[in-house]
């Protein structure tokens, strides 16, 4: 189901967190719980992964992470501020010590002249630092998408450590 590569890293992944005494909680749309699911794939998760929210529509995003509604219509669920706020969201709603968020465009429909498929926003939230944001477009289908983002969000994970 998932790639054998991208569960070792994420069995790493954890094996630092817990190391460092430090929780998570994932904040994903169009990952749709990939992450969480990569990351709970490993025994022993649970003691590092409080929470992960998939929050695929943008009353969902709104009510579950507190992405202002103003911020939905003036900069669209595929954008940087978004993807920190979903971060930010998280941290909060969870009690987690580190957060990451996905938002993107996977296709392969949705794309609009300034966003196209492929299109994905992260941002990496850690308690009493300020939230990382980064974005790429990743090519292939939906499934390749997807996949480069799961690994793209490890590597923001890894990184914030």
């Amino acid at each position: 189901m998932l790639d054998e590569t991208l569960l070792e890293r994420a069995a790493a992944l954890l094996a630092r967190l817990q190391a460092r005494g430090l929780t998570l909680a994932t904040a994903e749309s169009c990952t749709g719980g990939l992450v969480s699911a990569a990351l709970t794939a490993i025994p022993g998760s649970s003691a590092t992964l409080l929470a992960g929210y998939v929050t695929y529509s943008n009353a969902a995003k709104a009510r579950m992470l507190g992405v202002p509604e103003a911020m939905l219509e003036a900069h669209g669920a595929v954008s940087a501020e978004v993807a920190q706020a979903m971060a930010e969201g998280a941290l909060r709603d969870s009690g987690a010590d580190l957060a990451i968020a996905t938002t993107g465009i996977a296709g392969p429909g949705g794309a609009t002249a300034t966003k196209p498929v492929g299109l994905v926003h992260f941002a990496c939230a850690r308690r009493g630092q300020a939230t990382r944001r980064y974005h790429q477009v990743f090519p292939g289908d939906r499934a390749a998408v997807r996949e480069a983002s799961l690994a793209t969000a490890f590597g923001l994970l890894e990184e914030a450590l």
